[in-house]
């Protein structure tokens, strides 16, 4: 049997390319920082606050649809992407569930989709 060995190099030299997870440079990014570093640095230590997070951060995005029109069908893709502070949120709901798993020994399944 041949071990089989892979080296790629990912060079993109595409001026619009960015990594995923990349924060963007500019104005309105340097603008909100701070309310990033506002979110991620809420900690979850009580868990009637974490229900409420779980209850209002949806675990999916709720404005991605299939609509059905004249039969076709025409797909609305997840928006929720745009949300210049999705990251966080996400990372906020997650600290929530965790809290409400580890330190509370709550089931959660009702807040996952």
């Amino acid at each position: 049997m041949k071990t089989i060995n892979h080296t790629h190099e990912h060079t993109h030299t595409h001026p619009n390319y960015h990594p995923p997870n990349q924060k963007k440079l500019g104005w309105f990014n340097n603008l909100l920082n701070p309310l990033r570093r506002v979110v991620d640095g809420i900690q979850v230590k009580n868990n009637r606050i974490a229900h409420l997070i779980c209850q209002t951060i949806p675990c999916c995005c709720p404005f991605e649809r299939q609509i059905k029109l004249f039969g076709k069908s025409i797909d609305i893709p997840p928006l929720c992407k745009l949300n210049p502070l999705y990251d966080e949120f996400v990372g906020l709901r997650f600290r929530a569930l965790s809290y409400l798993t580890d330190v509370c020994g709550e089931d959660v399944t009702k807040y996952i989709c």
